[in-house]
């Protein structure tokens, strides 16, 4: 009988050879890839916070807190249910969007107010387009440096990618209202983006094309094009999860966020109709004009 065995044969050391085991097996491995850039992160957030270090490459991130104070805005996603016409109708307002958001301007004079994007692969593919496009900001995950050089007009957050980069039993995820200490990852760039629209003070958010709608026939944006996620069969509940984070945030920080997705899967978010959102403010300014 091997040592294996013994301690295997008695419920006393069975528990202890068990805490070995998981020691060895859970635990070290990922000392490495997940608590070392964890403690890292941490610190310098500490540092950058407290003004201890003031030349991060995030500093940018001051200049837009409270831009929007009390306003709403748009967060424009891919999903196959986003309409050009839906874009059209979106001129004027404050508008986030993303990724391949990029093929849709060959139909439409819109153009996001904020483009974020952090992901490397979609980076590389649209590199041109978001070079050239011309926003007010351009949001960037600082995990995409790791790859390549991007250009100095980008707005660089801290994404602190908690447990996400090696497999895990449970999904997870923050939500954080300060996006110059930090941006959780949810799993999707529109919950980024939530978080700085939230630090930039906007209280009413629309999410749009948002289906969270991950089928097998691979029909996942409103545009296809050559990109293929491998966990698209988990990417919808995996996001669905991170809303309900946000949900819990927005519902105690008195924080409205809608779903003005035309279908889909997201159930999260109180469901409004694009065009009634709309026209309630237009017929507010045209009530306000033909009394002036």
């Amino acid at each position: 009988m091997t040592i294996k065995d013994i301690l295997k044969s008695n419920r006393v050391t069975f528990y202890f050879y068990d805490c070995i085991r998981r020691l060895r097996y859970d635990f070290i491995p990922m000392i490495r890839p997940v608590i070392i850039p964890n403690i890292l992160f941490n610190l310098k957030k500490l540092f950058r916070v407290t003004r201890i270090y003031r030349n991060s490459r995030y500093e940018r991130l001051k200049n837009i807190k409270n831009r929007h104070l009390n306003e709403r805005c748009f967060i424009v996603a891919t999903g196959p249910s986003l309409k050009m016409e839906d874009l059209e109708k979106l001129q004027g307002e404050i508008t986030f969007s993303m990724n391949s958001i990029c093929l849709a301007f060959d139909e439409t004079d819109w153009r996001p107010t904020y483009y974020g994007i952090q992901d490397i692969g979609n980076y590389l593919t649209f590199e041109k387009e978001i070079k050239e496009l011309d926003s007010e900001c351009k949001f960037i995950g600082e995990s995409i440096l790791k790859y390549t050089e991007v250009p100095g007009e980008f707005y660089i957050y801290p994404m602190n990618m908690l447990n996400h980069n090696w497999l895990h039993r449970k999904y997870n995820t923050k939500f954080s209202n300060d996006a110059f200490a930090t941006v959780y990852d949810g799993y999707t760039i529109t919950y980024s983006l939530i978080q700085i629209a939230v630090y930039m003070g906007i209280k009413e958010i629309y999410l749009l094309g948002t289906d969270c709608n991950y089928t097998t026939d691979l029909n996942h944006h409103f545009k296809n094009y050559d990109y293929f996620d491998p966990s698209y069969s988990v990417a919808g509940n995996k996001m669905i999860h991170a809303f309900k984070v946000a949900k819990e945030y927005a519902d105690l920080n008195n924080i409205k966020i809608f779903n003005a997705t035309r279908g889909g899967m997201l159930e999260v978010f109180e469901r409004v109709d694009l065009d009634n959102v709309l026209g309630k403010k237009n017929n507010k300014k045209m009530l306000m004009s033909s009394s002036n």
